[in-house]
């Protein structure tokens, strides 16, 4: 992976956002266009026009995917913030240990909970799905999507 820096850290994927995107809005104005003809296809333009419509749709619900993305990503700093209230120091190196699975679990325990799974995560290699289970006072996340 390249080092990130001011001119490389936008993302697009280009096939979606400069392909895929524009070719669907051209299509869904020309289907449109073509619907508003009266001629004996109108009801085929019309019938390509709600396709293309629903294309264009499921297309835009992709960008959930990037919102679930971006969750992942406030649990990380979420683990961060909370590491160096803790400890005083970044969790850098504690992070590359672990994996998301066991970052995320670690959100619902409290403090007194935290170190000691934190602990067995990082010597036992436990699962997220272990750590949950070992937390004996759950802290319930009721915001997250």
């Amino acid at each position: 992976m390249n080092t990130q820096n001011y001119q490389n850290h936008r993302k697009f994927y280009p096939p979606h956002h400069f392909i895929y995107l524009p070719l669907l809005l051209a299509l869904q104005i020309y289907g449109i266009y073509k619907s508003l003809q009266n001629d004996e296809n109108q009801l085929v333009w019309i019938l390509f026009s709600v396709v293309i419509f629903l294309l264009l749709y499921l297309s835009i619900m992709v960008r959930q995917h990037y919102a679930l993305g971006l969750q992942n990503r406030l649990v990380r700093l979420e683990f961060k913030q909370r590491y160096f209230e803790m400890y005083g120091k970044r969790s850098d190196e504690i992070e590359a240990k672990l994996s998301f699975g066991q970052i995320a679990a670690l959100r619902f325990a409290y403090d007194d909970e935290f170190n000691k799974l934190l602990n067995k995560a990082l010597t036992e290699n436990t699962s997220g799905d272990e750590i949950k289970k070992a937390i004996k006072n759950w802290k319930g996340d009721y915001h997250r999507i």
